[in-house]
């Protein structure tokens, strides 16, 4: 239980600092940020929408309370992280550190649903 709570501390912060550092440039209108959503096609206040979306996404990752707000924030980084990779590959621009900002943020919820998991065995058995 001890390795699965570290793991998935790690893997979520280490998600968090990152995605904290793109709600930072997103919400200061970064001109290299406005360039690549330029070069993607898409309008310049998708910046404000998303770097609040990953604010408040980041905000209910790193929250303990409300599994249901974790639940829908994961889908919404995942449903996020997909178009990436989707904008880039059709840019012909690297997505790789999309698909690596994947595969931690499943970590992260992998290791966080085998929390859960052992606390209700853990329940079970006491009660």
């Amino acid at each position: 239980m001890k390795v699965i709570k570290i793991v998935h501390w790690t893997s979520t912060i280490i998600f968090s600092a990152f995605f904290l550092m793109s709600v930072y440039m997103y919400l200061s209108q970064n001109p290299q940020v406005q360039e690549g959503l330029k070069l993607a096609g898409f309008p310049p206040f998708l910046l404000g929408l998303l770097g609040t979306a990953k604010l408040l996404g980041v905000i209910a990752l790193l929250q303990p309370r409300y599994q249901t707000l974790k639940e829908w924030a994961y889908a919404g980084f995942t449903i996020n992280l997909i178009g990436a990779v989707w904008t880039h590959a059709a840019t012909r621009t690297p997505f790789t550190s999309a698909i690596v900002f994947m595969v931690i943020l499943a970590v992260s919820y992998i290791s966080w649903k085998k929390m859960l998991s052992a606390r209700e065995v853990r329940k079970v058995a006491y009660a």
